[in-house]
């Protein structure tokens, strides 16, 4: 017997069926979204590996970056270190072959000059006038060594103070003037109440070297220099009327061995000059600069802070050797202390040239021995600054005067141009003179010290 389904229960079947299919969809849709978010973690889960990989390699690279950065710095600052020290090595080897090479310079010097007392013919005056040329030329190599030397060791300090620009100007006047007019040149040196801060020894190398160079190179009509001010500074000229400076040369002049065809009555120089005057005005803090016109001249400017006029100090007492006349040596009894043998003969030599009693001693001790041969106290002591085993002649100087009781005239006599040995003696009341040493101021100083 078959049973019929009614129409409402169909309906009801349906409506099941309806529900069912809903919640299945529900459920499938949920599996969906369980299943995606499954998958997003796991793409996170490896994007997260992967940047971690990348992170790691770019670290390991900045570590092999900064490592290799670090090498490098260590290579260049060995490298810099290495370079620092031979510089250093060679200033300090230069500046002592310098100072042994100007003992045997003055040696020259003094023998020459005890030399040409002796030459009577007007030939024999040339050859001893040539070579003396040639020594002085080789004594401005030296020293123009020696400064640069000293610069580059850091051995030649600036000190600045006020300076009349008067004095200075007279003195390269006096010195540059029969240099001027044996070139049949014209020399104006105009002067002026201005003062300015600067050092006086380097300033006064510094318009010395330029007024050299404008001579040397001048061979027709003249050099002028003056200075005029321009508002807190001062501003010093140098004009020649030379061949004048290409435009494309006029830095490379102011390196070392950098030089010129010079005029018809001189030499061309060592390319030192003008190297000395850019490191001098560097380390003052000085400008220097160039205006030049082929064929017409050059014109040199050196810039510096202008001073008070009355904050200068009065240098008047100053001794100017080449205004004292010569006289009364003959018969002074001078004590040498010299340890160079070439030296001190030369010195002995021209000493008793001029009708000195000289006693030649090598040390303190020696000296002290040999004073009895002069029958009492000397009129006057000549000392070398540095002697063997470290001694210095200041000391001998002293020892002596306090043995004999006396403050006993004397003079220290050096190839030691720094600052440290002018102070030491200044401060013992000693004079000093710088070797090669001149016979002419010699004689004049040693002339002023016994009267």
């Amino acid at each position: 017997m078959e049973t019929k389904e009614s129409p409402s229960d169909l309906e009801e079947f349906q409506r099941e069926t309806t529900k069912l299919r809903k919640i299945n969809a529900a459920l499938m849709s949920r599996v969906e979204r369980s299943m995606d978010q499954q998958f997003n973690a796991f793409a996170l889960f490896e994007t997260a590996i992967a940047l971690d990989h990348q992170v790691r390699e770019r670290t390991q690279q900045l570590r092999d970056a900064l490592h290799s950065i670090e090498k490098t710095n260590e290579s260049l600052h060995r490298a810099k270190q290495k370079a620092e020290a031979a510089s250093s090595l060679k200033s300090s080897v230069l500046i002592s072959v310098t100072h042994d090479l100007l003992q045997p310079l003055n040696a020259a010097r003094l023998t020459l000059s005890a030399l040409a007392e002796l030459v009577e013919s007007k030939d024999g005056m040339l050859l001893v006038e040539q070579v003396d040329r040639s020594l002085i030329t080789l004594e401005d190599l030296l020293r123009s060594l020696l400064e640069i030397a000293k610069l580059d060791a850091g051995a030649l300090r600036p000190e600045v103070r006020p300076i009349a620009i008067t004095p200075p100007f007279e003195q390269l006047r006096s010195e540059f003037e029969p240099i001027a007019e044996k070139q049949g040149l014209s020399l104006r040196i105009c002067p002026s109440s201005l003062a300015v801060a600067s050092d006086p020894m380097m300033l006064r190398r510094i318009l010395q070297n330029l007024l050299a160079n404008a001579l040397r190179y001048t061979r027709a009509g003249g050099v002028v220099m003056g200075c005029r001010r321009r508002g807190d500074r001062v501003c010093i000229q140098v004009s020649d009327t030379g061949p004048g400076i290409p435009t494309a040369q006029q830095e490379a002049i102011f390196r070392e061995f950098q030089r010129g065809e010079a005029g018809a009555s001189d030499q061309a120089g060592f390319g030192l000059g003008l190297s000395i005057v850019r490191r001098f005005a560097t380390a003052l803090g000085h400008e220097v600069r160039i205006s030049s016109e082929v064929g017409r001249g050059s014109t040199f400017f050196l810039e510096l802070p202008r001073a008070d006029p009355a904050n200068v100090v009065d240098e008047s007492h100053e001794v100017q050797l080449v205004d004292r006349r010569y006289g009364g040596l003959e018969g002074a009894k001078i004590l040498l202390i010299e340890n160079d043998p070439s030296g001190a003969e030369a010195m002995a030599t021209l000493l008793e040239g001029w009708g000195c009693d000289v006693a030649t001693t090598r040390s303190t001790a020696d000296a002290l021995q040999r004073l009895s041969e002069l029958g009492g106290a000397p009129d006057a002591i000549v000392a070398d600054l540095h002697l063997d085993h470290g001694e210095s002649g200041l000391a001998a100087v002293e020892e002596i005067r306090q043995s004999m009781k006396m403050d006993v005239p004397a003079m220290i006599i050096t190839a030691d141009y720094s600052e440290k040995a002018a102070k030491e003696a200044s401060f013992r009341g000693l004079e000093v003179m710088k070797k090669p040493v001149k016979p002419a101021e010699m004689r004049a100083l040693l002339s002023f010290l016994l009267t």
